[in-house]
């Protein structure tokens, strides 16, 4: 296993304590999604970069697992109230897909797709930081699927809602567009220490 770079200590750019207003610490780790597990195909699946960027990108399953990964201790932040600490995720930082696509100057967004035709979207900026992963092992076991294995985002400066699970795409926008949440009034900014769950 890599070393273990720990960011828990990300809290204090947001507020004053680790545990977010209006969450309850819990040692377990409650399973939610909009509609269920979705079949996942390592011999088929694609995992897409589209929109602004100069390389668009295609990888393979084995081409994704190639790609260089990083292994940190994060805090995930469930906007129905519950917070998980010390979650050891692996996986490939956002930054080093966005660098390998090259994003262009007019891009401002991000739209994350899934499996089971989840969205959720980011300012770019808000992907740009090196907590932002794109996580196929936790706690040093692949990822469970019904966490959002064989690959999900994890985003622990946002609600998690703003990770998607069964994550394949990523496309890049030149203007803000709502996910699937978003769009039934979750927040879009997502911040947990300042409890903006809901628009």
């Amino acid at each position: 296993m890599s070393d273990v770079t720990d960011v828990t200590d990300l809290y204090h750019e947001f507020g004053d304590e680790r545990l977010p207003p209006g969450q309850r610490e819990t040692t377990a780790f409650p399973v939610l999604s909009k509609s269920g597990t979705p079949e996942f195909d390592p011999d088929t699946w694609e995992f897409t970069v589209t929109g602004a960027v100069e390389d668009e990108l295609s990888l393979s399953w084995e081409e994704f697992r190639a790609l260089p990964a990083v292994t940190q201790r994060q805090d995930f932040h469930c906007v129905t109230g519950w917070s998980k600490f010390d979650c050891e995720f692996t996986g490939v930082p956002f930054t080093e897909l966005a660098e390998r696509a090259g994003v262009r100057d007019d891009a401002v967004h991000v739209m994350f797709s899934a499996l089971d035709d989840y969205t959720t979207d980011l300012p770019l900026e808000d992907c740009l930081r090196e907590e932002v992963l794109l996580t196929w092992a936790y706690d040093g076991e692949e990822l469970p699927a019904d966490h959002g294995g064989p690959l999900r985002v994890v985003t622990p400066h946002k609600y998690a809602y703003k990770g998607a699970k069964w994550v394949d795409g990523i496309e890049f926008l030149t203007d803000p567009e709502p996910g699937y949440w978003e769009r039934r009034g979750y927040s879009e900014t997502a911040d947990p220490w300042n409890e903006e769950r809901y628009s």
